[in-house]
């Protein structure tokens, strides 16, 4: 993940947070869940900070997308929580290039689904 793709993602999800009028917090994340960059909007809640990066971090780490995390959870597979930071909620996604994931996308601020929806927008910024 180079400094630019991470600013590209940062613009893409930025870009589809305002047109659909959401204040969210961004943060992107290289391959090892280490914070590239971030965004936060006008208005977006303080706790939205921590959360998108965390989101971001899972889905480096995991090497997938958050969603499906919190049902595994509840499905008993409890050592997802053995990860330090864990945020297995939907809206972290992982930044594809080819077939290695090279970094992540985790947004917060709205509801799950929409976060997601963002996420895949600052994504799909970075891949070719």
């Amino acid at each position: 993940m180079s400094a630019e793709g991470a600013q590209r993602a940062i613009a893409a999800a930025l870009a589809e947070a305002r047109t659909q009028k959401w204040n969210v917090s961004i943060a992107v994340v290289d391959a090892a869940g280490e914070l590239m960059a971030f965004a936060r909007m006008d208005g977006a809640s303080l706790s939205s900070v921590d959360i998108s990066r965390g989101k971001a971090r899972t889905a480096a780490r995991f090497r997938r997308p958050t969603r499906g995390l919190d049902s595994a959870l509840s499905a008993g597979r409890y050592a997802i929580l053995a990860f330090e930071g864990a945020v297995p909620v939907e809206g972290g996604v992982p930044i594809v290039v080819g077939e290695q994931v090279v970094g992540a996308v985790g947004v917060s601020g709205v509801t799950s689904a929409q976060d997601a929806q963002v996420a895949r927008a600052g994504a799909a910024a970075v891949r070719p």
